[in-house]
């Protein structure tokens, strides 16, 4: 891979940025604080990329609701302006990757492992996904746009408060019960192995401008939970606060992995337990009334 690629990630800040910015260490990377970049300012954007020449744009900054930060009413222009505040400057930059959801399908109403083939078939109910479906609907085929759906994603510098496998990890290093809302089934992609897919992105050729990034392998919260516990070593309770099974989230990745050939996932149990040490090497650095908010 060519090292000299001059890349811009965007949220450098959150989770995934951060990651990313670790993985491609080796790279020319950008990683502008919103003093530096706003991304909500068309005409700082413009002059921005028209200096700095970039040969990839990952576009990981995104405005989302959970259940520490709520709902902003201005979530859908804000993730809309962003994105288009980009993609209209594509001409000055050589390459963009947009990190999408599988919300776009409609979290309420996606189907178990849904292909792309299902965009489009409703749309979304709620803000978030409502975004990024507006943003994917806009990506045309003559431009180096590729829309990346991701469906959940773990690993460090999570936002252990809420994001279930952190926050089961970080229970765990306080020695308290994992707690789980209701047992569902989710598509969990370890952050190193996005960071491993992204890299063929920088300079491949691809068929399509949309994919599903996803293991393809659905697991349900209470066998994380399970596994959590196994790499901590303590006899520690599993909480179900809902019975009965919510509806799976999961994405198909057979056009993916047509496009990376002989590619392999991380075993997902030496991910959690290297999860579970990182956290543990940083338990000091978690409150543990901040993991009983939700209780």
């Amino acid at each position: 891979m060519d090292h000299r690629l001059k890349i811009l990630i965007t949220g450098g800040s959150g989770f995934i940025g951060r990651n990313l910015a670790e993985h491609y260490a080796a790279y020319q990377v950008a990683l502008p604080g919103r003093a530096e970049l706003d991304l909500l300012d068309a005409g700082a954007v413009r002059d921005y990329l028209e200096r700095e020449r970039f040969d990839v744009v990952i576009h990981a900054a995104t405005e989302r609701s959970n259940r520490a930060v709520g709902l902003g009413s201005d979530l859908l222009e804000r993730n809309c302006r962003m994105f288009f505040n980009l993609a209209r400057n594509r001409q000055v930059f050589g390459r963009m990757l947009f990190l999408s959801s599988g919300a776009v399908y409609d979290r309420a109403l996606v189907p178990p492992l849904a292909t792309e083939d299902e965009f489009d078939a409703r749309v979304p109910s709620e803000g978030y996904g409502l975004s990024k479906y507006v943003c994917a609907k806009s990506i045309r085929a003559e431009e180096e746009i590729y829309e990346l759906r991701l469906f959940a994603v773990f690993g460090p510098h999570e936002d252990w408060r809420v994001r279930f496998i952190s926050n089961a990890c970080c229970r765990a290093v306080w020695g308290l019960p994992v707690t789980i809302r209701q047992n569902v089934f989710f598509d969990y992609l370890d952050v190193a192995d996005l960071g491993r897919i992204l890299e063929r992105f920088l300079t491949g050729r691809f068929r399509f401008r949309h994919y599903n990034v996803t293991t393809g392998r659905p697991v349900d919260l209470k066998t994380l939970a399970e596994e959590v516990i196994d790499a901590s070593g303590k006899p520690l309770q599993i909480v179900i606060r809902r019975e009965g099974l919510g509806g799976e989230y999961s994405g198909a990745n057979g056009r993916l992995l047509e496009e990376l050939p002989g590619f392999q996932f991380r075993e997902r149990k030496e991910s959690i337990a290297r999860l579970y040490e990182w956290y543990a090497a940083r338990k000091a650095e978690i409150d543990p009334a901040l993991l009983r908010f939700d209780e």
